[in-house]
């Protein structure tokens, strides 16, 4: 794991294009970008051409759009990266999910177009922390990048509801509930803890010293092990299904 002068995990050193890969937050990006895919794996019909776009959709939307605008809103990655490279990375990416899908309601059904406007506005408002950041919670970071990805890529290949639908949307639901439940505190002990003091006593009389980095390590190595068998897991369903 990255020292904890770093503000992820997964942070390279400050500088170049490395702030670029940082601002993708690489294992969550994978993570989201699995929920797509389990979304389609459980549809009834499978089409690997609409999941290919809905990947490429949520990789702007997400990957790119969201964290460039939640990078703008206070630096919580510490990038060099300029406001206006922001600006434009996170226009760019939110105007290219648009237009993938928009073509995706003229090519597959008008049936997508609440999904679309829905994703842009989840991008808009839990990034820039609109309306007073009344949806900038645990509760809609679920909804916005956990249910809505499985749920928007269970549309668009079955193009109905049914149960396996909701039932993959509500354990993408939880999957992003358990993310955010442990990578809360990990924030906390990266990015606003000046000092951890104290020690741990064991029942045959050792005692382990607790430091912000020992606190952090085996959350974050359960968030590294969950975002690696999430991606493998929806790399295993897809191939079944093509």
């Amino acid at each position: 794991m990255a020292s904890l002068d770093r503000p992820a995990f997964y942070a390279l050193r400050s500088g170049g294009l490395r702030d670029l890969v940082t601002l993708l937050h690489p294992p969550y990006t994978g993570w989201h970008l699995s929920y797509v895919a389990f979304g389609a794996a459980v549809a009834p019909t499978f089409h690997a051409d609409r999941l290919a776009w809905a990947l490429a959709a949520f990789f702007l939307a997400v990957g790119v759009s969201a964290h460039a605008l939640d990078e703008l809103n206070g630096r919580p990655l510490a990038t060099r990266l300029p406001d206006g490279v922001l600006i434009a990375l996170g226009a760019a990416g939110l105007a290219g999910a648009g237009a993938i899908g928009v073509a995706g309601a003229v090519v597959v059904s008008p049936s997508l177009v609440p999904f679309v406007t829905a994703g842009v506005f989840a991008v808009l408002a839990y990034n820039l922390e609109l309306f007073g950041s009344r949806l900038h919670n645990d509760f809609w970071f679920a909804v916005a990048w956990g249910a809505f990805p499985a749920a928007t890529s269970w549309w668009a290949n079955s193009l109905s509801f049914g149960v396996e639908g909701v039932l993959v949307t509500a354990a993408c639901f939880g999957l992003s509930v358990a993310q955010r439940r442990l990578s809360t505190p990990v924030r906390e002990l990266r990015r606003r803890t000046v000092s951890v003091r104290g020690e741990q006593r064991l029942v045959d009389g050792r005692t382990v010293e607790l430091t912000a980095a020992t606190l952090a390590a085996p959350l974050e190595r359960v968030l590294l092990a969950l975002a690696v068998a999430i991606m493998l897991l929806a790399a295993a369903v897809v191939l079944v299904r093509v």
